[in-house]
């Protein structure tokens, strides 16, 4: 068995699963690092990563770099003496990071690699329509999520299932990954497989204001696999006319109902408890959604308190 000197490196919420599984089955962890504080809120305080504050409630010895190049975070790095190197949702590293561990670095990814590769692998997978999903690790090299993979597992995805609670499970699945190949690495039992890439391999681009507005021109399907993917966060956006109002507002939830009808792409039909929106082939029923300068709200919460014009419509 050999014996295991880890650097961990993580921000999100999504690390913090795994890295308090590693400290509860009692490896050495003789390293976090982590994002630099950044001010937040109106007060501009400094707000700690997930991944810092859980590391300080272990009394965890945490580095938290601006650049991963500097010679003097290198210096400290090399100083922990580390042989392996975890990564779960952090940032690119340079060679001179991941080449420094003489058992390598490995990061965990939310997706069934080659697919998926990039910054948001679990909005993707729901937006395209996916209907199973999974993690997978793998060494890191000098591209991105494109290292030799060592073990994945796979997972279902709901047909109801949003962007959030999908997260959820992953990080779960996540962290018993990397306890798995942990292991393998601590009996030097580690087989590894290149990444197979074809023509049809996805990508999991990063989410921006444009690849996350609605087109409901789209077919009803896409529309609702696009909401749910991208909910609760960065959420699906479009532009209200109501009136003489032009309002950008999100949607977090809707449902999804087959019919044929005559009215225009995008109008709205309201009710005093329901909200839909005319697309090909039926409607997008609103479940919550989100004005500009409110909080997110239940529809029939709205439309207490807010009326839709007759000819209002989603563009």
């Amino acid at each position: 068995m050999k014996d295991l000197r880890i650097v961990f490196m993580g921000t999100p919420e999504f690390a913090v699963t795994t890295l308090k599984a590693l400290v509860e089955n009692q490896y050495n962890i003789v390293g976090v690092i982590t994002a630099p504080d950044k001010p937040a809120g109106r007060g501009r305080k400094l707000n700690e990563s997930a991944v810092k504050q859980y590391a300080k409630s272990q009394n965890l010895h945490i580095l938290q770099p601006t650049n991963l190049k500097n010679e003097d975070f290198l210096e400290a790095l090399k100083a922990l003496n580390a042989n392996l190197q975890i990564v779960v949702a952090f940032r690119m590293l340079p060679k001179a990071v991941w080449q420094m561990p003489e058992y390598g670095t490995f990061n965990l990814h939310a997706s069934l690699l080659p697919d998926y590769r990039g910054a948001a692998p679990i909005n993707w997978a729901i937006i395209n329509g996916e209907t199973k999903t999974g993690v997978s690790t793998f060494f890191i090299d000098e591209k991105i999520d494109t290292g030799e993979m060592i073990l994945q597992e796979d997972i279902l995805i709901d047909s109801e299932e949003n962007a959030g609670s999908l997260h959820d499970k992953l990080m779960l699945l996540g962290s018993k990954l990397v306890l798995k190949t942990v292991a393998l690495i601590e009996k030097g039992s580690v087989k590894t497989t290149p990444q197979q890439e074809t023509t049809e391999t996805k990508t999991a681009n990063k989410l921006n204001k444009d690849n996350c507005k609605i087109n409901w021109t789209d077919t009803i399907d896409n529309i609702y696999n696009m909401i749910r993917g991208l909910s609760p966060y960065p959420a699906a956006w479009c532009t209200l006319i109501n009136g003489k109002d032009e309002l950008d507002i999100k949607i977090y939830a809707a449902r999804k109902e087959y019919s044929n009808h005559d009215s225009a792409i995008g109008s709205i039909i309201s009710t005093k408890k329901e909200l839909k929106v005319a697309v090909t082939n039926g409607y997008i029923i609103i479940e919550e959604i989100k004005l500009p300068g409110k909080k997110m709200m239940d529809i029939k919460s709205l439309l207490n308190g807010y009326a839709f014009a007759a000819d209002a419509k989603m563009l």
